[in-house]
């Protein structure tokens, strides 16, 4: 698959067959993860592979309660509902949990970021679908979401991307036209 290609159909994935992901192809997935930029090179990476599916559950409800308890969260407001579906998972029972986290400190995010697209883009270049589930980000941060996932205190959980092989297909979703301004 070409890059441009890659770019223009990697879509976010919210329904997964049960077929494993092989532990070879997680590992190509990491690989491409890590080839990304960084701030000054430090490559300031940690990857957690969860694929323990009572784990994930308890990180689902975990999350989905930390986000309904958090107080003026406009996300909880909005998704309240779904939130409190005991049937919702908010890894729509992905075989694979890959939390990306990095250093804390200067552009821990951005890092990670990057790092994210690369493992999104090559994953679907497998034939793999992805999804960055934000729901998950606050609670991996607590210290209970840290133990729970094995993170130290040194780095900060960033990206949570689902992964598995998709449920039938994912249809595009239309994008808006670049906002762009030009300064000569």
């Amino acid at each position: 698959m070409e890059l441009t290609e890659a770019i223009y159909g990697r879509r976010s994935t919210r329904a997964f067959s049960q077929q494993p992901v092989t532990r070879s192809l997680l590992e190509r997935l990491i690989d491409s993860a890590i080839q990304a930029p960084s701030a000054r090179n430090k490559q300031p990476w940690e990857f957690v592979i969860i694929q323990n599916i009572p784990l994930l559950d308890q990180i689902s409800e975990s999350s989905k309660a930390h986000v309904r308890g958090t107080e003026k969260n406009s996300l909880a407001l909005h998704t309240h509902d779904t939130l409190s579906d005991p049937d919702f998972h908010i890894f729509y029972h992905a075989p694979v949990l890959i939390v990306i986290s990095a250093e804390q400190g200067d552009l821990a995010v951005e890092n990670a970021a990057l790092a994210a697209e690369n493992l999104m883009l090559v994953a679907h270049a497998n034939a793999l679908g992805t999804c960055w589930i934000g729901l998950a980000q606050d609670w991996l941060g607590t210290a209970d979401g840290r133990r729970a996932i094995g993170v130290s205190g040194e780095l900060l959980p960033v990206a949570p991307i689902i992964v598995g092989h998709p449920a039938g297909d994912v249809p595009p979703v239309p994008r808006n036209p670049a906002r762009l301004r030009w300064i000569d």
